[in-house]
């Protein structure tokens, strides 16, 4: 197989599409980011990368605390919409519809149509160039039942995650294997 060399230019792909919701300065604000990933297990950590001229940057510098919403599928519109317009001039929870429901242990809130809402405090934020990372530490989870397995665990199916990849939305639909099947076979 041929291959050429390019330029370094965008991510890995696909990355998971997450709502960051921020509240400070008395106002609240929603963020759709991509650049979002596991950075540590124990304690459960997410890094964030977010551009120091978006809104919820500022935010984020006055209150370092804020709530990772996970979306469905069927809500990419309002991902969308939360992702292209300002929070400066733009009340997102108004135009989307959703609900702000207050979190237990963080000023932001929840945002009550995301079947889970994951509430975290900054502990880090390095400058990277374009954009600060956020390291960010998960206090809290609520899940709702509905996405929930027999199990307890989270059923991807039900769930309906989507990811974004090339500047378009993917949603997530087949299971094609699962950590550790390869070893079974072998």
């Amino acid at each position: 197989m041929s291959k050429i060399t390019k330029e370094p230019a965008g991510a890995p792909f696909p990355t998971p599409v997450v709502l960051v919701t921020t509240a400070a300065k008395g106002q609240t604000n929603i963020i759709t980011l991509a650049w979002a990933g596991v950075v540590c297990s124990i304690p459960l950590m997410i890094g964030l990368a977010i551009r120091p001229s978006r809104h919820s940057h500022s935010l984020l510098l006055d209150t370092p605390e804020l709530v990772i919403n996970l979306p469905r599928a069927d809500q990419v519109e309002a991902a969308d919409i939360c992702g292209t317009s300002s929070g400066r001039d733009t009340d997102k929870f108004a135009r989307t519809g959703w609900t702000a429901v207050p979190g237990e242990e963080v000023a932001a809130p929840l945002i009550d149509e995301c079947p889970i809402n994951l509430e975290c405090r900054v502990t880090q934020r390095l400058e990277l160039g374009s954009h600060d990372l956020f390291i960010c530490e998960v206090l809290h989870s609520h899940v709702d039942e509905e996405v929930l397995d027999d199990k307890g665990r989270v059923d991807f199916k039900r769930l309906g995650p989507f990811v974004y990849a090339g500047m378009d939305y993917w949603a997530l639909a087949e299971k094609i294997g699962h950590y550790g099947y390869s070893k079974k076979k072998g």
